[in-house]
């Protein structure tokens, strides 16, 4: 992985998306899309279903357990800024959501703050890490592919099961992808400036 522009540009791309889309929800109420939605799940899929249980799974706290078993990995392979990249970029973006982004968009649904959804943000960085240290070509479509098919499904559940709205989905996914590649290009900056510069004499 080299060169600081294109992740750069994606992380101010994602970023300005989500804001406005934040400032376009924020408070409480359904918007048009959102309202499609519900309808669309309830009528394809029913109310809380066992199916539908089945497609969250995967925003549960394990699967956090991926990137501790990477960042092991890339740290007995010599890859330090790698590692770090795995432990600091889904961290930063599940506190800053947390703490920052769900009480400044202040959407509520029902007794809890929703855009962006922390499941979404979880999920979608570690898809997003994946993403980035894997070898260009094959494995990176692989795995962007797959990544896509678990987030449509993990959409479709969370709308079903009432845990939050479709643009609350899109915003947590965008509001990661613009993290993990923020915190990429940071990392790579940080180490480019701290490399040794050859002598001249």
């Amino acid at each position: 992985m080299s060169g600081r522009a294109p992740y750069g540009l994606v992380a101010v791309t994602c970023a300005v998306i989500m804001v406005v889309l934040g400032v376009l929800v924020s408070g409480e109420g359904l918007s048009g899309p959102d309202e499609l939605a519900v309808k669309w799940v309830e009528r394809s899929f029913g109310p809380d279903t066992v199916l539908l249980r089945l497609l969250v799974l995967p925003t549960e706290a394990y699967v956090l357990i991926p990137v501790a078993v990477l960042a092991v990995l890339c740290l007995i392979g010599g890859r330090r800024l790698e590692a770090v990249l795995t432990i600091v970029g889904p961290l930063v973006a599940i506190l800053a959501n947390t703490w920052v982004l769900k009480p400044l968009f202040d959407r509520w649904k029902y007794t809890y703050l929703a855009y962006p959804s922390g499941h979404t943000v979880a999920l979608v960085a570690v898809l997003t890490v994946l993403v980035l240290l894997a070898r260009p070509g094959v494995a990176t479509a692989v795995i962007a592919t797959v990544g896509a098919v678990v987030l449509c499904g993990v959409t479709i559940g969370m709308i079903g099961l009432g845990y939050h709205y479709l643009t609350d989905v899109v915003g947590g996914t965008l509001f990661a992808v613009a993290t993990v590649c923020a915190t990429w290009v940071l990392l790579t900056w940080a180490a480019r400036r701290r490399a040794p510069v050859p002598s001249d004499g």
